[in-house]
């Protein structure tokens, strides 16, 4: 019987060096928020770990998250991927292609019954089995049947995750998300339109190293979507001052003021984009100018206009707003208090000064 080969074996074949290994296993920490402490526990970990078996399925989708996967800006991060897990099937990387590419997957299946990774990407269309077949096979069929034998399933991208695109209004497809059919098994939710490449990647590294990650109500992993776009934006600031741009190319825009009032999604939208960034950590839309589109939220391209202010945002803007220019008001009336309080004491000790001169003449 052949020996387990294990991510370590992978990455020492991979001419992946310690130090390199040490650095992806300290990024994937801070990905995550956690401690310095746990990269010798991930690095222990994942060096331990089989590598599992990943078939991942392409339905109604753009292609969008397997070009946001191969534009993974870390090369040990694309190493790791390939390497620390058999990818075993996925039809528009593997070389295979026609009988030979559904052997492949019909082998991993049955080797690995009840332990491979299912990654799942497009949504699923109901409405006729032929709008998208693979092999002549149904999505709905294909999942089904991959669903059974797989130990837990990743939804990448809002396609998968929740319906996305072809889910909108009149959705012609009768498009469903993974969860909408897949009752029976654990279901992790990235979803974005396209994810982030390092937050794919950083789940798999963290289904790998710790098991199923702890998941928000809509099954998000909360490490990099526990908090919104908003509270971790750089522009923050001004929208707690009340400062925004009113259009694309007026001075608030110019000067960087928070984009909400032309329609940033940022205060209702949780993802990583505001610190994980994209094309290596250059930018992201909020800070090229644009605003967010809430595109990992469910039904985001349902949600209204993206180019209109939300109606009740999350914490307010009209309160925020009031509140802000009520805090600068308080602030000024103080001031202003405290500056006429000194001009009155420095007036009642000159005329106090001016009474003992007189006295004294006198």
């Amino acid at each position: 019987m052949n020996k387990p080969v294990t991510v370590a074996d992978a990455l020492r074949l991979g001419g992946v060096t310690r130090r390199g290994f040490l650095k992806y296993c300290s990024a994937i920490a801070s990905l995550m928020a956690l401690p310095p402490a746990s990269v010798s526990v991930i690095a222990a970990a994942l060096e331990k770990a089989r590598r599992p078996s990943v078939i991942w399925l392409s339905f109604q989708e753009c292609t969008g998250c397997t070009e946001s996967l191969t534009r993974s800006h870390a090369a040990t991060v694309e190493d790791l991927i390939f390497n620390a897990i058999s990818l075993d099937y996925h039809h528009t990387l593997q070389a295979a292609s026609g009988d030979a590419a559904e052997a492949a997957r019909e082998a991993a299946m049955h080797d690995n019954y009840g332990n491979y990774l299912l990654v799942v990407d497009g949504s699923i269309p109901t409405g006729n089995p032929g709008y998208s077949t693979i092999a002549g096979i149904s999505n709905k069929d294909m999942l089904l049947e991959v669903a059974a034998g797989a130990a837990a399933i990743v939804s990448v991208g809002s396609c998968a995750a929740f319906g996305g695109i072809p889910h909108a209004d009149p959705n012609p497809t009768g498009a469903v998300s993974v969860a909408d059919l897949i009752k029976d098994k654990p279901i992790i939710n990235v979803p974005g339109c396209p994810p982030i490449p390092a937050v794919i990647t950083g789940v798999l590294v963290q289904y790998l190293t710790f098991g199923l990650p702890q998941l928000d109500h809509l099954g998000r992993p909360v490490a990099f979507y526990g908090q919104s776009i908003h509270d971790r934006c750089y522009r923050r600031p001004f929208y707690d001052k009340g400062l925004f741009a009113e259009s694309f190319d007026d001075e608030g825009a110019k000067k960087g003021w928070c984009l909400y009032k032309v329609g940033c999604k940022g205060p209702t939208t949780y993802n990583a984009c505001a610190t994980t960034k994209w094309n290596n950590g250059t930018s992201f839309p909020i800070e090229a100018g644009h605003p967010c589109l809430g595109c990992s939220e469910p039904d985001f391209w349902d949600a209204g206009s993206f180019y209109k202010a939300l109606s009740t945002p999350t914490g307010s803007i009209g309160a925020t707003a009031v509140y802000a220019a009520g805090a600068g008001l308080l602030a000024g009336a103080a001031l202003g208090a405290v500056q006429r309080s000194r001009k009155n004491a420095a007036i009642r000790k000159h005329e106090k000064i001016g009474i003992d001169d007189l006295t004294q003449e006198s």
